[in-house]
């Protein structure tokens, strides 16, 4: 890998800072528009959540100069592709300001027949059209996510990197692991993995075939992929078949119930000593400090299992299942959780 010169950082910077306050920008002329208000954020939340936001740039570099991903993750972001969504994205504006002022979340297209799906999945989350069941949804969601974060999504979902760079390195080889990506959506998340590991063998796994065609596009220089259109809550694989497990952003749009489902199927389907990393939104267990904020955000989006998601710690949830947890950290607005399933399971 080369060396981050001072040259190298100073493009980073200006990059993400320089998208921060672009998409700030957009957004707050977007809400005047449509005359929406947003909640004020208390002052100390907001000054907590401008030091995270440059933690993360920090760590970001941090990370490649420690050689646990490639520089080239860095400038990454495809702003053209994402400009190209726009137009789309705005004509989808009225739609969604229906749905919120009629609380209608269950317009899905009967085409993509969402009976067959569970019932927590048969809604519009962020209240975007057609929820996850239309080609269009997959299309505008990366660009609208990264609204959202403020140029931030792939900082953090790349942050699920490190904890397995150090895995492979504690094992000394590649060769032949198996990676299962649970909820792979449009597989930006998977794709990074990929461009840091090669030579690894992944497994992406999504309940929605539209967002998975995304991911085939997405993934296209991924040289050893499966993507799988499955529910995650029964994983169709053999007992320990698994070297790897990640997932990012998914438990937070699960009832309880789903969320144990889902992780004692990933305890089941991993090797022992295998590792599961798991990147997701920040949790009152460790972000009391942003707890308004946190509340706001289930308030203003359509995130029905958000407010049980961040009372319900992960890492005392992956203890339960029988994991050992080995890394508990903070990514901005969201947090990373990694554990190893023990060579003897209890």
């Amino acid at each position: 890998m080369a060396a981050l010169t001072n040259l190298d950082r100073t493009r980073y910077l200006a990059q993400q800072y320089g998208i921060a306050v672009s998409l700030a920008v957009a957004d707050r002329l977007a809400r005047t528009i449509v005359r929406q208000t947003q909640a004020g954020v208390p002052a100390g939340a907001l000054n907590e959540i401008r030091r995270r936001h440059g933690a993360l740039l920090t760590r970001d570099l941090a990370n490649v100069a420690g050689q646990l991903y490639p520089q080239e993750l860095l400038f990454q972001l495809p702003a053209g592709a994402y400009l190209r969504c726009i137009p789309d994205v705005v004509r989808d504006v009225p739609k969604i300001l229906r749905r919120m002022a009629t609380n209608d979340f269950a317009s899905l297209p009967l085409d993509a027949d969402p009976q067959s799906y569970p019932a927590y999945y048969r809604r519009t989350f962020h209240w975007q059209s057609d929820g996850y069941l239309s080609r269009s949804s997959a299309q505008r969601y990366d660009a609208t996510v990264e609204l959202l974060f403020r140029g931030t999504a792939d900082v953090m979902r790349r942050q699920i990197i490190p904890p397995i760079t150090r895995h492979l390195r504690a094992l000394g080889t590649t060769r032949g692991l198996r990676v299962l990506d649970i909820a792979s959506g449009t597989g930006r998340a998977l794709s990074q993995l990929a461009i840091a590991h090669p030579k690894l063998r992944y497994v992406g796994l999504d309940l929605s075939p539209y967002y998975l065609a995304e991911a085939r596009r997405v993934l296209d220089h991924v040289e050893d992929l499966s993507l799988v259109v499955e529910n995650a809550e029964h994983l169709p694989f053999p007992d320990g078949y698994f070297d790897i497990a990640t997932s990012v952003f998914l438990f937070h749009e699960l009832p309880k119930d789903a969320r144990r489902n889902v992780l004692r199927e990933a305890f089941r389907t991993l090797k022992p000593g295998g590792l599961i990393v798991i990147e997701d939104s920040a949790q009152l267990s460790e972000s009391g400090e942003l707890g308004a904020v946190l509340q706001q955000f289930s308030a203003g989006f359509h995130e029905p299992y958000y407010k049980g998601y961040i009372a319900d710690d992960l890492s005392t949830a992956l203890r339960e299942v029988g994991f050992e947890v080995t890394l508990d950290e903070v990514q901005f607005v969201s947090k990373v959780v990694a554990a190893r399933k023990p060579q003897r399971a209890h």
